[in-house]
């Protein structure tokens, strides 16, 4: 037999990959297969609204929406979009809410039409807005009121041919006093309806009966959700997600944890339901175990805590940062969360201090998981009860394949090796909306299989656990959002002062990776322009998360023999500046 150093693709391929070694280390109970069938995603509100009608689906700062009420306005949506504007299948909706029950009756209203999703950050900017808007060619917006000013910004922009806003209310869902008190809190902005251009959500549910147009779904082939990820170039991708690729997540998860019937899970719905990770594991999840969900619209740690105590909530899915803001907090021992049984951790590496504090404050189960945008988004994560390796992302979810490829070709390696994590499985999607030759560079043919390159340096060990090393790009994880250092700098370059710029992550135990810029001035900027003044530059253009929270001035920054600048040499020279190795 070959040895390791010199084995093809088709050898590691039948010696590691197609035995899947990681099988014999799943909890009992778990299957090495899913079998996934070939519906629309939203049969899972459908069938959960029939078998528990009412059941608390969502809880949302006191008022409880039942799973026949979801239904029924999610059906009453559907009916509205067909009727007013015809939205059908080839259509794309876009969804600029934070978690309110109007983004899960948007979501479930709009694919019942066939339509696809396209959420978008409540936290962007009206450029970035527009931009989603534009390359998604979305012909109907749902937004928050307090989002009107943004929206206008963005309808104006260049490529934006958006029909219909339809604007809805934190208020429209608290209930009665609480509706009341936020208006008189909240500076409201006034907004003219016309029936058609700009619509009342709550009116569309009063006005229409629960109702959706007939459709014919191809499960494999129709994209449910247009997800935008910045990829491996900077420039946000859309990600076509299948009915199929998420129902075969939510099904993957489901069979992770077997755990009772359904009906009897409370979740903490704290992840952001715009990005797929809270999408998929919370909202849609949650739906298929009709699972009552905790809804916030913004991370509040206090009313959190104190919902896990009264409502006895056993799951949670959170990234590091959450986690350690609750094992840091001096009053934690005053809140019982003993109900808590399986928590997931994403996004970034989970520091193991904070995961043995956890498990020790709870009592619950803390693992960490993997997945990216374009994966729906798991395809990884550590056995519940079973061994867990401590730094490692754990083992590939039912129905999955993972492997080790080489960086630049389609070649697969042995365990041990370093090389580009890949994946093939039922989760992976479609490919990137309009970019064929992003598609190019994400996928390639191996042993039979169609394998995506997630972009990050991993290895897997001999019994089948993954290991991620570090990224083939200079992507940063900042309180688990992914910032792309291109995008920041190109909005730094458009400071009149700016000459050069360059962005980096540099490791922050609090937050995963505080974001640097590198700038270099004009030479009659100098001494005039502040770390401030470019700072508040970056705020007016980037979501909040993307904004960098420390600048340095240099004369000139490193560069290549072709003029690159060179990200790496920065990184470098800060980690050992901070006593940090590389």
């Amino acid at each position: 037999m070959a040895s390791a150093a010199t084995m093809t693709s088709e050898e590691v391929f039948e010696r590691y990959i197609k035995p899947r070694p990681w099988v014999k280390h799943y909890d009992e109970g778990v299957p090495a297969d899913v079998d996934v069938p070939e519906v629309p995603l939203f049969k899972f509100l459908d069938d959960s609204a029939s078998a528990f009608p009412r059941r608390t689906a969502l809880y949302f700062f006191g008022r409880k929406v039942s799973y026949r009420e979801l239904l029924d306005s999610a059906n009453r949506f559907a009916k509205a979009l067909s009727e007013l504007w015809g939205v059908g299948k080839g259509d794309r909706v876009a969804i600029y809410l934070p978690n309110t029950p109007q983004f899960a009756i948007a979501y479930y209203g709009a694919i019942k039409t066939g339509a696809t999703v396209t959420p978008v950050n409540p936290l962007y900017t009206p450029r970035e807005l527009a931009y989603q808007l534009s390359n998604s060619e979305a012909r109907v917006l749902v937004a928050l009121d307090m989002f009107k000013d943004k929206v206008e910004e963005a309808l104006r922009a260049e490529g934006v041919k958006v029909e219909a806003v339809i604007y809805t209310g934190i208020d429209d869902y608290l209930p009665g006093i609480k509706a009341l008190l936020y208006r008189l809190k909240e500076r409201k902005p006034k907004i003219r309806y016309d029936g058609r251009r700009v619509v009342k959500f709550t009116e569309l549910l009063r006005r229409f009966e629960p109702r959706p147009p007939a459709v014919t779904i191809n499960p494999r082939e129709d994209v449910v959700a247009l997800m935008y990820t910045g990829g491996t170039t900077g420039t946000p991708k859309g990600a076509m997600l299948t009915h199929y690729n998420i129902v075969a997540n939510v099904l993957q998860i489901d069979a992770w944890w077997k755990r009772g019937r359904k009906g009897e899970d409370v979740m903490v719905g704290v992840l952001p339901w715009f990005h797929i990770y809270g999408q998929t594991v919370v909202l849609h999840t949650g739906i298929y175990r009709a699972a009552t969900i905790l809804v916030y619209p913004r991370f509040d740690l206090d009313r959190i805590l104190k919902d896990i105590e009264r409502f006895r909530a056993n799951i949670f899915h959170g990234v590091p940062t959450i986690y350690a803001m609750i094992v840091n907090r001096p009053d934690i021992h005053k809140y019982d969360l003993r109900s808590l049984e399986v928590c997931i951790s994403g996004a970034a590496p989970l520091p193991v201090a904070v995961a043995e504090k956890f498990e020790k404050l709870t009592g619950a189960k803390l693992r960490e998981g993997y997945g990216l945008t374009e994966t729906s988004p798991v395809t990884h994560v550590n056995p519940i009860y079973g061994r867990y390796k401590v730094g490692s992302i754990g083992l590939p979810v039912p129905s999955t394949y993972a492997a080790i490829a080489d960086p630049e070709k389609p070649i697969l390696l042995p365990p041990g090796a370093t090389g580009e994590l890949v994946i093939s499985g039922p989760q992976v999607m479609k490919g990137y909306y309009k970019m064929p030759e992003e598609n190019e560079k994400a996928f390639f043919e191996c042993c039979g299989m169609r394998w995506f390159r997630t972009g990050d340096i991993a290895y897997m060990d001999e019994e089948g656990y993954f290991y991620i090393v570090d990224r083939k790009k200079d992507l940063i994880k900042y309180k688990g959002y992914s910032v792309y250092p291109r995008e920041v700098e190109e909005v730094l370059y458009r400071h009149e002062c700016v000459v050069e710029a360059a962005v980096i992550g540099v490791p922050d135990p609090e937050v995963g990776e505080r974001i640097k810029a590198f700038v270099v001035l004009k030479p009659e900027c100098r001494g005039k322009v502040t770390e401030r003044d470019i700072i508040e530059f970056a705020r007016k253009h980037l979501a909040p998360y993307k904004v960098p929270k420390e600048v340095e001035f240099r004369d000139e920054l490193p560069k290549s023999a072709a003029g690159k600048i060179l990200r790496r040499v920065l990184r470098e020279e800060e980690l050992r500046k901070r006593g940090m190795s590389s």
